[in-house]
Order: C-alpha cells, then sequence, then structure tokens
C-alpha cells in the first residue's frame, strides 16, 4: 500500500524547489514538464530536473515526473529523457487508450535497452478530457504499469466548455467514473487540487467531498495546501480506537468460532473489517499508532 494523501505539483524548472521537494511534507512531489514551464524553458527544465534525479535523494517522498502530451513535439524526448532516471512513476498528461498504449511501447523499449525488467517504470495517468473520462476503463486496461489515476479538472471544464466553480458540481460524474473504474482494478484515484490557495477552508470542504466520493488522496499545487489535505485524509484518533477495538472483538470472535459479531450493538461483517484494516495500516505509516 502507497500513501498517496498529497501528490504536490512543482515547476521543472525550479532548482530550489528541485532541492527541497522532500521537505515540504506531501507524501508524492511531481516534477512538472507540462504546464508550469513555458515553451522557451522546456530544455532547461529537462536538464535540471535530470541532474536533481541523478543527484538528489528523496527518502520515503514518491517521485513522479509529469511528461508533455503525447500531440506535443516534446513528449517523445521527455519519455525517453526521463524514464531512463527510474523515477517512482511518469505522469501521462490527457491520457487516453490510444496514449497509453504509445508510451507502453516506448517504456518497454527504453527498459530492454537499459537491461532492466520489463514492467519496473510505473505510470501514473492524468484524466483531463471527456474523452479520458469515458474511457478510463480502457486505459487502465491498456496497462499494467498504471499505480493510479489523477483528475484534472481545470482542463476537463475548459474540454466540456464549463465554468469551473469551488464546488465543483461540473466534475461530479467524471469524479465518480473515475472513482468507479479505479476501484474496480484497485488502483489509487487521486482528486484535482483546489486551485484558490488561500481559501483553506474551501479546501478543507473539497478534499472532504473528494474523500466521501472516494478519492485516495489530492492534487496541491502549494506546499500550504499539504497540512490542510493530510488533516482530511489522515485517521482520527477516534477512527483508529475504533477500528482497534474491530480488530480486538473479531479476535475474541474467532476464539470462540463465531463468524459474526457485534459490536456496540452493531452488526461487524468484512467490510467493516477491512476498513478497520485500512485504517490502521494507513495510521502506523504516519505513525499514529502507538
Amino acid at each position: 500500500m502507497k500513501l498517496r494523501r498529497t501528490m504536490l505539483f512543482m515547476p521543472g524548472n525550479n532548482p530550489g524547489m528541485l532541492q527541497t521537494a522532500d521537505t515540504f511534507g506531501a507524501d508524492s512531489v511531481i516534477f512538472d514538464l507540462e504546464d508550469a514551464v513555458a515553451l522557451t524553458e522546456k530544455d532547461a527544465a529537462r536538464i535540471l530536473v535530470t541532474e536533481a534525479m541523478k543527484t538528489m535523494t528523496y527518502g520515503e517522498t514518491e517521485v513522479v515526473i509529469r511528461i508533455n502530451p503525447l500531440s506535443s513535439p516534446f513528449a517523445m524526448m521527455d519519455i525517453d529523457k526521463m524514464a531512463r532516471l527510474k523515477p517512482d512513476a511518469i505522469l501521462l498528461p490527457k491520457a487516453t487508450p490510444e496514449d497509453m498504449a504509445v508510451l507502453e511501447k516506448e517504456l518497454e523499449r527504453i527498459e530492454k535497452e537499459e537491461g532492466i525488467e520489463v514492467g519496473t517504470i510505473k505510470v501514473h495517468a492524468l484524466v483531463e478530457t471527456a474523452y479520458g473520462v469515458e474511457t478510463v476503463y480502457e486505459t487502465l486496461k491498456t496497462s499494467k504499469r498504471i499505480e493510479a489515476v489523477l483528475l484534472g479538472g481545470e482542463d476537463l471544464a475548459a474540454d466540456l466548455a464549463v465554468k469551473r466553480t469551488k464546488d465543483s458540481d461540473e466534475l461530479f460524474y467524471a469524479r465518480t467514473k473515475l472513482v468507479n473504474a479505479c476501484k474496480a482494478l484497485k488502483i489509487d484515484v487521486i482528486d484535482t487540487p483546489f486551485t484558490d490557495t488561500n481559501d483553506y477552508e474551501g479546501l478543507t470542504a473539497d478534499s472532504r467531498k473528494a474523500k466521501m466520493l472516494g478519492f485516495s488522496g489530492k492534487l496541491a499545487i502549494n506546499p500550504r495546501q499539504i497540512d490542510t489535505i493530510h488533516a482530511v485524509y489522515s485517521p482520527t484518533k477516534a477512527e483508529i480506537n475504533h477500528a482497534l477495538r474491530v480488530m480486538a472483538a473479531k479476535e475474541e470472535a474467532e476464539k470462540e468460532g463465531l463468524g459474526v459479531f457485534s459490536l456496540d450493538g452493531k452488526m461487524v461483517d468484512l467490510p467493516i473489517i477491512n476498513r478497520a484494516i485500512q485504517t490502521l495500516e494507513i495510521a502506523e505509516m504516519i505513525g499514529l499508532l502507538d
């Protein structure tokens, strides 16, 4: 199980952020070669990310590199240079089944040239078009490398020709479709960023809504958003205590040969046990268990 409560974007042409990427506290960082980098800075960003990956270590922080879309003239160079750096994952923007198939083929070629096992380089898929939403399950079935799907709400809203709102009602269909597809295939699904970096109440509300819908975590565009998102996606003390009591009751029931048992007057079945296990796994990963 990989913890992805937050995935923080940072420009690939910002050497200061590349050097300190693991100090912000995000579970994952995304070195961006796409939107955050001007057309005239693409080569410089590629060089800076290459140097950072060769000289820096990022501890337990997952490092993902967002390449440019396959429809751009930069994508193939991005893939060839970045995949050889062996980041934790390559992030494919505007993901579709067709583009995922191309990326899969390129990564397999590079892995053979580098003498590493085919399938080693992992992929995250950024879904941000209407077509990408409708074909997300097919995209996921195209490659076994995919570990997470990310929702890009801004580009999707533009593609839908609708206005982005703080309530994100315009993304409800896309959010639920992505969650369902990813849950069906046991793949992490990460929600779109909240773009008002000064509105912490709005960020909390949006993060809670995403968590309620089933998202594993949320994208961040500013380090100041990390603590707020973590507060939503980390189990509370009450949730941890309840999970511990569920597991203790389960152990007692097994000693008595009971297949079904109750806790506080409520029946405890397998989904509740699985939720308790997941809560305790997350609590242990972030150091909340004694």
